[in-house]
């Protein structure tokens, strides 16, 4: 994109977050504006937050185009960052205004800078120097200026000491910018590697050196010590002034990656994610822009923050399925860090113990390079793998830990280990049904079952969010005393093992049991330092974390995750079980993972047992290759949704009849069909499939396809790139 200044009063093309579709043009403000600046610009009767986007389209009167109205205190945005929003806006098929937004999600960027009151030491003398007084001048012979609240909790006095002392000149009070720079991370502190951790790890480093984009996938073991490796890379690339950036998938991780990377560098990096503040958020955007943050931690929408000099990208744990946005703008993290390490010319780090098939695929295409690590670090080893087959074990119907796994957990807690029983499905049940009538009670809105969280004491749309009490008596019948709760959650199955284990401390994760990130993470941290006996958890519990004590993992139904159509579900069940698995055994003790199973012949169980991974992935990607689905193929899903489903089936058979523009290039539609979940939210939903080869370029003809008619007014669109699930 081509950077220039603009004079007042010259025409330019402002880009604002407003659902408009297109730039607006405007004049330049007084003082002049460049390429990049953010701007505020009236747009009817209000003023909205924009950045100069290039030339005005013209067309319209110089003279009668109104004028911006000034340039906001923050730093411009990069040409690499407007190209990104440019092309993930065209592969997305999402309006350039959504892009934006992603890139602007912090408060108060048109607000000067906020400033605070700190305290710092005078040139002035005390006559008198009790010892409180001491306490807070030595204090702040540290030079680091504190606000009032800091200083006093530091000298352990009341404020009055450090007033009296300002009135003594000893101690300057004045006002500083609340949004201070972040600490400066030190890339020189030595690592910690061993076997195949350095060759790796200089791999990385000399692609970090080289400069220039590249992508790596680094595959490793649970427990091998992929973040080691690839910190190592972020420390040439905070050694050569430049910034990086590390995703992951899950807020409960960063607690203890955090308390990693201060040890590596001696400072915490930056946070951005949902359990940030606003004032952080806001902190961080204008720290990020300014280059005074070294390296940032986040979720998958910290792709979009300004970096003022991004010298390299991770995506840790990049086959996990959290960095699909699947609302709002609908996009994959894992593509998008590639697309932007391509455009800003960096490279990407992917990780993972258990790779996406799409990564594997580029590996074997060459478009990737990879790296393995084979061991766990240090004296650890793999967890030791066993089916537990259900058909022959003898489980009471209100039972679903069989006698085998209770023995194991049994032998654990004697030997003062900690054993984690795994079920992937939260509360207590997911069908509460009415014996009388068989009726299962669903949510008003949505066509789903709602699913009983005995914690709650209510139950729950995992759709929509809507509770309602347990019924007493069935909504439909009306008979009383005949609803019962159908099948285990991972409430239930706590309720099991505080029956079978009355003297084991319990711990269960699941998110919806916890009320702040904060609070996940701090119950995460007990059970590391031991604090439970017994954890039970969703799949919350399989995305890195480390429990020292952990040598058992029972999986209560390794059966679950295949069942249905998804193309997935084969790789997703792969990935789950692996992932959770390598929970166990990750300091000195040995560690087992069992797998309780009616299918202990399935080629997916069998490949979990087998530990192959090469031959799983060979498989899957054969079957694959064979059906032209990705990443052998292209697929994008069409969401139309509606309160009136006749208008929303009307509207997507006419649109099905009129696909010229993708027969053209070969592809096919396929419905519509109702979605899986057919209603949410009172709204009628609606999908078709579009497949096509690997080779089409499947977005103009997606565009000149829907453009051909007008949705009702009643009709939301949405437009799936490469969709992660068909719900």
């Amino acid at each position: 994109m081509v950077e220039r200044v603009y004079e007042a009063g010259e025409p330019l093309a402002v880009l604002t977050t407003e659902p408009l579709g297109r730039v607006l043009d405007y004049r330049a403000p007084e003082g002049g504006c460049g390429t990049g600046d953010f701007v505020e610009v009236p747009l009817g009767p209000r003023r909205v937050l924009g950045v100069v986007w290039g030339d005005a389209a013209g067309g319209y009167p110089v003279e009668k185009l109104r004028s911006a109205s000034r340039v906001l205190d923050a730093a411009p945005m990069r040409a690499e960052l407007r190209g990104f929003l440019a092309r993930a806006a065209d592969y997305t098929l999402t309006p350039l205004p959504a892009m934006l937004r992603l890139a602007t999600r912090a408060p108060g960027l048109g607000d000067p800078p906020s400033m605070r009151r700190v305290y710092r030491l005078g040139g002035t003398v005390p006559n008198q120097m009790t010892d409180a007084r001491f306490r807070v001048v030595e204090v702040l012979r540290g030079g680091v200026p504190m606000t009032l609240a800091e200083l006093a909790e530091a000298a352990g006095c009341g404020a009055g000491v450090v007033k009296g002392l300002v009135k003594l000149g000893v101690v300057v009070e004045e006002e500083a910018p609340r949004d201070l720079p972040y600490p400066v991370l030190n890339p020189r502190l030595p690592g910690r590697l061993a076997g195949d951790q350095v060759t790796a790890g200089d791999a990385l480093v000399a692609t970090v050196a080289l400069g220039g984009y590249s992508c790596t996938l680094l595959k490793g073991v649970t427990g091998s010590g992929k973040t080691e490796v690839y910190l190592e890379a972020v420390a040439e690339c905070l050694a050569q002034g430049k910034q990086a950036l590390v995703l992951l998938p899950e807020i409960a991780l960063t607690a203890d990656f955090l308390t990693r990377v201060e040890g590596r560098f001696g400072a915490r990096p930056a946070e951005w994610h949902s359990g940030v503040t606003m004032t952080e958020r806001r902190r961080l955007w204008r720290m990020v822009g300014q280059g005074e943050a070294g390296m940032v931690v986040g979720a998958r929408s910290a792709l979009f923050l300004p970096f003022r000099d991004l010298g390299l990208i991770v995506v840790d744990e990049e086959h996990d399925t959290s960095y699909k946005q699947e609302d709002g703008v609908l996009y994959h993290a894992r593509d998008m860090a590639v697309l932007r390490g391509a455009m800003a010319g960096v490279p990407v780090v992917l990780a993972s113990a258990t790779p996406s098939l799409e990564s594997w695929a580029n590996v074997e295409a060459g478009k990737y390079a990879r790296l393995d690590l084979g061991a766990r670090f240090g004296v650890a080893e793999l967890p030791l793998m066993k089916a537990i087959d259900m058909r022959v074990e003898k489980l009471a119907n209100d039972r679903w830990i069989s006698d085998t796994l209770a023995a194991g957990v049994t032998a654990r807690l004697a030997r003062g280990e900690q054993a984690m029983l795994f079920l992937n499905r939260r509360g207590f049940a997911p069908v509460t049904l009415c014996r009388a009538c068989g009726n299962q009670v669903g949510c008003d809105d949505c066509d789903a079952r709602m699913v009983e969280h005995r914690f709650l004491k209510r139950l729950v749309c995992h759709q929509c969010g809507a509770t309602k009490p347990v019924p007493v008596v069935c909504p439909s019948c009306k008979v009383e005393g005949r609803m019962a709760a159908v099948g285990p959650g991972v409430e239930r199955l706590a309720e099991e093992v505080t029956a079978r284990f009355p003297d084991a401390r319990l711990a269960v994760l699941s998110s919806d049991l916890f009320g702040s990130a904060r609070a996940l993470k701090d119950q995460i941290g007990v059970i590391a330092a031991g604090g439970a006996d017994i954890i039970i958890g969703t799949q919350i519990v399989a995305k890195g974390h480390n429990f020292p004590f952990l040598t058992l993992v029972g999986v209560i139904d390794a059966d679950l995750g295949l069942q249905g159509s998804d193309l997935r579900a084969a790789e997703r069940t792969f990935q789950l079980i692996r992932q959770v698995s390598g929970r166990a055994g990750r300091a000195g003790l040995r560690g087992e993972a069992w797998l309780q199973t009616h299918q202990p012949d399935h080629p997916v169980i069998r490949a979990i047992l087998g530990g192959d991974d090469e031959a799983f992935w060979k498989a899957e990607a054969a079957e694959r290759r064979i059906a032209g689905v990705p990443p052998y193929g292209r697929m994008a899903g069409v969401i139309l949704s509606s309160p009136d489903v006749q208008a929303v089936f009307d509207f997507a058979a006419e649109l099905a009849r009129r696909d010229g523009p993708l027969r053209r290039v070969g592809a096919e539609v396929f419905g519509p069909a109702p979605a899986p979940v057919a209603r949410v939210r009172g709204r009628h939903r609606v999908r078709l499939l579009v497949k096509a080869e690997k080779s089409v370029s499947l977005q103009s003809a997606l565009a000149e396809w829907v453009g051909q008619l007008k949705c009702p007014s009643s009709v939301r669109l949405a437009i799936d790139i490469d969709p992660q699930s068909f719900r």
